[in-house]
């Protein structure tokens, strides 16, 4: 197939009609005209193969999850998302492969009313990047540098589920051999979550001027956490007993894997974030109504980095706090 066939399928596709994008695809630019009053957020994520996804990933997750993973980052600052940029490098023109990815790109896209308003396609080794743009009210993004000793740290839904659906997919691994005998539906839940996370767009809207301090759970919770460590200049200390963990998660990891997998396994997109206690009730009960639960994990302290503790307030070290590229 020719580039511009392919465009044509996923401009087909991924079209979500908005009075604020004034021309879209099919220039050499797209002209948008952001809300007045509101702030314009920009964010970008690369998805690479065999990296940042498994190689037999199907079509239409990976479209779904390339442009989840990019609203987690606007979900994290409050934003409300509104367009999106897509650059698909292919190793093919595979007219089957481009129909599937649109159609998981265009499903959330949907669900979000993001406009896709350009991008570019182009030939090589398998890589999806996606820009995203969203609008805060001026002066009312969440960020990572409000943080205060004394606050509570907060994560929403579970935690683990996805790194362990890839441990699910990993029948190289001795130690997940047992994984393979598991109740079905107890491995596709976890798969579920690795292929298509839920970015918390409508939680991140509700800690917008709650929340000293928020940032998704991309890269592990423990390295997460670190950057608003950095970025606010404070200590924090999680309770590792208090790692909110999914049925399937219980069922099929002892402690130790499962505690592992919930501090560092990365790839969750919830949201992580620290608030003032005598906040907590008021957002909790917006939280459930929204169908978003939160757990108190931790809690803000005076010093520098991030510890994860046992009951009896002892350090528990990991042998890795993350993701972390080139390491």
């Amino acid at each position: 197939m020719a580039e511009f066939d392919l465009i044509e399928i996923i401009r087909a596709r991924c079209s979500v009609a908005r009075a604020d994008v004034l021309l879209g695809i099919g220039d050499d630019a797209a002209i948008l005209a952001p809300p007045p009053g509101h702030d314009l957020l920009v964010s970008t994520d690369t998805l690479v193969a065999g990296v940042h996804f498994p190689p037999l990933t199907t079509a239409r997750d990976l479209g779904w999850k390339s442009l989840a993973v990019n609203l987690s980052d606007l979900a994290a600052m409050g934003a409300t998302p509104a367009w999106a940029l897509l650059a698909l490098t292919l190793p093919e023109a595979d007219r089957t492969f481009v129909d599937g990815f649109a159609e998981g790109f265009a499903a959330l896209a949907a669900q979000h009313r993001v406009a896709l308003v350009g991008g570019d396609t182009t030939s090589g080794p398998l890589s999806v990047t996606v820009v995203v743009h969203g609008f805060v009210p001026t002066g009312r993004a969440l960020r990572r540098d409000g943080a205060q000793p004394g606050d509570h740290v907060y994560v929403t839904g579970t935690l683990g589920d996805a790194a362990a659906g890839l441990r699910c997919l990993d029948r190289h691994d001795p130690a997940t051999v047992a994984l393979f005998n598991a109740p079905l539906d107890t491995r596709e839940s976890l798969l579920e979550r690795l292929h298509r996370p839920t970015p918390r767009v409508a939680a991140g809207a509700a800690l917008r001027d709650v929340a000293s301090a928020c940032i998704d759970v991309s890269d592990g919770l423990l390295a997460d956490l670190g950057h608003v460590a950095v970025r606010s200049g404070v200590g924090i200390e999680v309770d590792a007993l208090e790692l909110p963990a999914s049925s399937a998660l219980l069922a099929l990891f002892d402690a130790s894997e499962r505690l592992a997998l919930q501090a560092s396994g990365g790839d969750d997109y919830e949201l992580a974030f620290t608030m003032s206690p005598a906040r907590a009730a008021d957002l909790l009960r917006d939280l459930a109504r929204i169908g978003c639960g939160a757990t108190r994990i931790g809690r803000v302290v005076a010093g520098a980095g991030v510890r994860l503790l046992d009951a009896a307030g002892a350090e528990i070290v990991l042998d890795r706090r993350g993701w972390e590229h080139f390491a």
